[in-house]
């Protein structure tokens, strides 16, 4: 038997392994016009691909609560009914090959209004049609990035409430799991690290301040988000900066997120998702196969609220282990399946297990 190929319950969705697809931006969606921020044929095939390979959960890209919060013009959002029914024709497709359509909601704050990676991926140019005002906890730039305006309290509940209502839209599309994303640098995270809050009010300064924007905005979700339906959080563990200067200056550190997650459970959160970094640009990271797998095995060690994996993770063996170990309860696949959308029902013939959603009979022969 193959734990990776058993299926794993959250709350009244069972997803039928432990092989996940990481939300990965595609930077794809028209940019002007009506389609702004709508899910096109790319999408469709780039994520119905991956449920005919086998993978038992799908996680969108992050996916902007507004038109302010998207990365770059070509992101997609769900701030509108359009998008919500574009996103509603592809999860009907993800689950009738078997796959949980799941969906991170977003907001890039400070690292938004860019250009797509392939053409730069830096700060539009002000006079640029295509750009907008970038917004973030503190008027602190990331790197060369344009300084962002400093959200006012008023805007931050406007903020909280978008997610909200993002969340009710993925209600409305049949998204099965929610992930709200509060890694990678983006505006979440802006707020968690002191490299980038600067506040001197009740979302500044103390952990426990630093962390109210996205307690706020798990309870909003929560109240939206059906009981029965999972709740994720994806996390940056620690900014690889100043680890050891404690939890109250300095940066975003390890010890942190492992109080984060002990705190989570109360409100309503099923999962994290344990990723690193992003928000200090420059910085040293020891990369290297399962580099960031230390990180969900603390939070699987030290809260009750489980964790999964991601990063580096290539080989069926090695997720086998991750997941036997303890050290997470799944393995999320980025670029990996990029290079091989089949990568699950491979990894099932190598262990020598059945693999869930079941092989289309198309396929069969191959299998």
């Amino acid at each position: 038997m193959s734990v990776l190929f058993e299926p794993l319950t959250l709350r009244g969705v069972t997803i039928p392994n432990r092989v996940w697809m990481a939300p990965m931006c595609q930077y794809s969606a028209d940019v002007i016009g009506d389609q702004v921020g709508v899910p096109n044929e790319w999408h469709r095939t780039h994520l119905a691909s991956r449920a005919i390979g086998g993978v038992g959960l799908i996680l969108t890209e992050a996916t902007a609560v507004s038109p302010e919060g998207r990365i770059s013009p070509a992101d997609l959002g769900i701030w509108n009914e359009r998008q919500a029914r574009a996103f509603a024709e592809i999860n009907a497709q993800l689950a009738y090959f078997g796959a949980v359509p799941g969906i991170q909601l977003a907001h890039a704050g400070r690292k938004a209004s860019t250009k797509v990676p392939w053409r730069g991926g830096r700060s539009l140019d002000q006079d640029d049609r295509l750009s907008w005002t970038t917004v973030a906890p503190s008027a602190v730039a990331f790197g060369d990035y344009l300084t962002p305006a400093e959200l006012t309290t008023d805007a931050i509940g406007g903020i909280v409430a978008d997610f909200a209502a993002a969340a009710t839209r993925a209600l409305q599309a049949e998204f099965k799991v929610v992930e709200i994303h509060a890694a990678h640098g983006y505006l979440i995270h802006q707020f968690l690290s002191p490299l980038s809050n600067k506040r001197t009010d009740h979302y500044g300064g103390s952990f426990e301040n630093r962390i109210r924007f996205l307690l706020e905005i798990l309870t909003a979700v929560r109240e939206v988000w059906p009981a029965e339906l999972p709740l994720f959080v994806r996390v940056s563990a620690t900014d690889w900066v100043s680890e050891e200067r404690g939890l109250e200056v300095g940066s975003w550190t390890a010890d942190q997120t492992v109080s984060l997650a002990n705190i989570l459970t109360d409100y309503g959160v099923d999962l994290v998702d344990v990723s690193t970094g992003g928000n200090s640009p420059g910085v040293q990271i020891p990369v290297e196969p399962g580099y960031q797998v230390p990180f969900a095995r603390r939070i699987q060690n030290e809260s009750l609220v489980p964790a999964a994996a991601v990063g580096l993770i290539t080989e069926p063996e090695q997720a086998e282990k991750i997941v036997e170990d303890g050290s997470a309860v799944a393995v999320l696949l980025g670029r990996e399946l990029l290079r091989d959308p089949y990568w699950a029902r491979r990894a099932a013939r190598e262990l020598n297990a059945e693999v869930g959603p079941r092989v289309p009979s198309q396929y069969a022969r191959a299998f």
